[in-house]
């Protein structure tokens, strides 16, 4: 969850940057807020922010997400875990068959080369079920991102705020104040539309 606060950071103040431009290029007023006074800054841009922290440890569909990934995850794991224990069994026969003088030094070598070439498909395989689990979760963070980068351009007609930023802990929001904070408008919006789109597919 760290390195997604990271990402929408970072997408929210690059939208920022192009906001602040767009505001101070332009030449004329920008429209007020229809909510408090309070969240007008010195310049009079409507300002409000969003805990991301707060926003995904109660998204539905964010924690859908993950459990999405677990469940990749454990599959993946669970293909890589039944070539570690076939290798196994293949080394384990092939001890005690060389303990046992069952081998030729001829055969003995050839299985030795066949395990050894077992042991190097399997380590291919480990770093691509750990590429295509970390290409998987890359997506859907990157649906959830998008998500709620749509659904706060049409939350916002409602209240032509010009910033939207996100806050979490470490970030560089030191403070702000309570009544800036619209986490729960938006996190009831986004759920109510998650529930309703989840209800439709049904």
């Amino acid at each position: 969850m760290k390195n997604l606060s990271l990402i929408l950071n970072a997408v929210l103040i690059a939208a920022v940057g192009v906001l602040y431009y767009f505001h101070f290029s332009s030449g004329h007023s920008t429209k007020r807020s229809k909510g408090s006074e309070s969240t007008q800054v010195a310049s009079g841009v409507p300002i409000v922010f969003i805990n991301i922290d707060t926003l995904l440890n109660n998204y539905d569909y964010y924690a859908d997400l993950q459990d999405e990934i677990l469940d990749k995850q454990s599959e993946l794991e669970a293909q890589l875990n039944s070539r570690t224990r076939n290798y196994d069994k293949n080394a384990k026969d092939y001890q005690d068959k060389v303990n046992k003088g069952l081998v030729t030094r001829r055969e003995a070598a050839e299985l030795e080369q066949s395990l050894y070439q077992e042991q190097q498909e399997i380590l291919q395989l480990r770093d691509q079920l750990a590429a295509e689990l970390q290409e998987e979760e890359l997506v859907r963070n990157r649906r959830l991102i998008e998500n709620i980068m749509v659904f706060l351009k049409d939350y916002n007609k409602n209240y032509n705020y010009q910033y939207i930023f996100s806050n979490s802990f470490g970030s560089n929001i030191l403070y702000a104040g309570d009544s800036l904070d619209i986490t729960n408008s938006v996190l009831e919006g986004l759920n109510k539309q998650y529930r309703e789109q989840k209800a439709t597919k049904k």
